[in-house]
């Protein structure tokens, strides 16, 4: 597997002049690299650092500078996957949250997004969506009714539905000025230019399935949320248990929203919305959810590779075992998933799925053996490789499954 072996400690980060872009990004990698060492130094040193490299992201995106933050993530991920990760969190959270201060209160918009899979007989038509007006209010104020977003909150929706292709184009300065057109449309009593949130609309790539084939399509429904910034409504308690009923709660009411809300999407994807079947991944901020619909889909993507080489072993899945490891790709991180007879041998298939050298490899690990579950094979185990022979060692049930 590709190392990103973590270099020696550099000296303090010098900061770099703001035209390079190339050292702007190796500023931030050294800063996040010193963040991920944060249990060789005090609380005090960390919150320094890290409030270091806060100021340095937030100051590029006020300046639309894409570059040394796009390139700090790429530096980072063939360095550290710790430092990766939190900088990669950090500047994506940073890029869909605006803070503002309007008639002396502050105040922040934040830029959401729910990654929907959508099933239907010939795929979803692009001039049908959101043509309701009443089915789209209706949408549009379900958000504060199902306790979803405070109720001193305004939250409004973007009138289209994205695709991938459109949401991969959004850029970080891009979303930064989607949010401050949406806060000045949110203030403004007469309808605001919006530049920005307009350019996002570039229309779906062309489908290809036909009229009456069964189709999967992943979108995106974008919105923007104005709240006090300290609204207690968004208050994380400090004490974890309290946390975690927090989150707990939270979750509970987007699962009640879903189920609710799904007949009235419906109207507003399609003419005829009763033929749609719609499965909601969870509420996120703008690249949170896109990296929960990516994930998705190429989890769905591995699955269906494996139950293809099932169909052509021709055999009981309930007599085949699956192992699965990490795998040396060469130039890309892989989990191997190696499919074998209850009776030992060489592998009957191979299917590898592709991970991010940034990934956390456990959790992706977990993730797959979950997803391999349901798949009514005999069992789902763990390695920690596979030798040249394609024998796994050190090979033990995952206990989940």
């Amino acid at each position: 597997m590709p190392k990103n072996k973590r270099p020696a400690p550099r000296k303090t980060v010098k900061p770099a002049a703001e035209t390079d872009h190339d050292a702007l990004a190796q500023n931030l990698v050294d800063l996040a690299l010193e963040i991920a060492e944060r249990e060789d130094q005090d609380p005090a040193a960390s919150q320094a650092r890290e409030q270091d490299a806060l100021t340095l992201v937030r100051r590029l995106l006020r300046r639309g500078q894409d570059e040394p933050l796009v390139g700090a993530i790429e530096l980072a991920r063939y360095t550290d996957a710790g430092a990766c990760r939190w900088l990669r969190e950090c500047i994506e959270e940073e890029s869909a949250t605006l803070r503002l201060r309007l008639d002396e209160e502050e105040f922040e918009i934040d830029a959401f997004m729910i990654p929907l899979f959508v099933n239907s007989n010939g795929g979803l038509v692009e001039a049908d969506v959101f043509q309701d007006d009443t089915a789209f209010e209706a949408l549009n104020d379900s958000f504060r009714q199902a306790g979803l977003a405070s109720a001193d909150s305004r939250v409004v929706l973007v009138r289209h539905l994205y695709d991938l292709d459109e949401v991969d184009r959004v850029r970080y300065s891009d979303l930064q000025a989607m949010l401050r057109e949406a806060a000045q449309s949110m203030r403004s009593k007469k309808p605001a230019a919006a530049p920005a949130i307009e350019a996002s609309i570039r229309g779906w790539q062309p489908g290809e399935a036909g009229i009456d084939e069964e189709t999967m399509e992943l979108r995106f429904l974008l919105g923007f949320v104005l709240k006090h910034a300290d609204d207690p409504f968004y208050h994380v308690p400090a004490d974890e248990a309290a946390a975690d009923a927090y989150y707990e709660g939270r979750m509970a009411r987007y699962r009640m929203w879903a189920g609710a809300i799904a007949p009235l999407l419906q109207r507003n994807l399609a003419r005829a919305g009763n033929g749609l079947e719609l499965n909601f991944l969870y509420q996120d901020l703008f690249y949170g959810a896109k990296e929960q619909g990516v994930a998705e889909l190429g989890m769905l993507a591995t699955l269906a590779e494996v139950n293809a080489r099932l169909d052509e072993l021709d055999r009981d899945p309930q007599r085949i075992k699956a192992v699965v490891a990490p795998h040396d790709g060469g130039d890309q991180a892989l989990l191997r998933i190696n499919l074998y007879a209850l009776g030992g041998g060489a592998p009957l298939a191979t299917v590898d799925k592709p991970v991010d050298l940034s990934a956390d490899i456990e959790i992706d690990l977990q993730d797959l053996c979950d997803a391999l579950g349901p798949l009514g094979l005999d069992g789902v185990l763990v390695a920690r490789a596979f030798d040249a022979g394609g024998e796994p060692e050190g090979a033990e049930p995952y206990l989940d499954v």
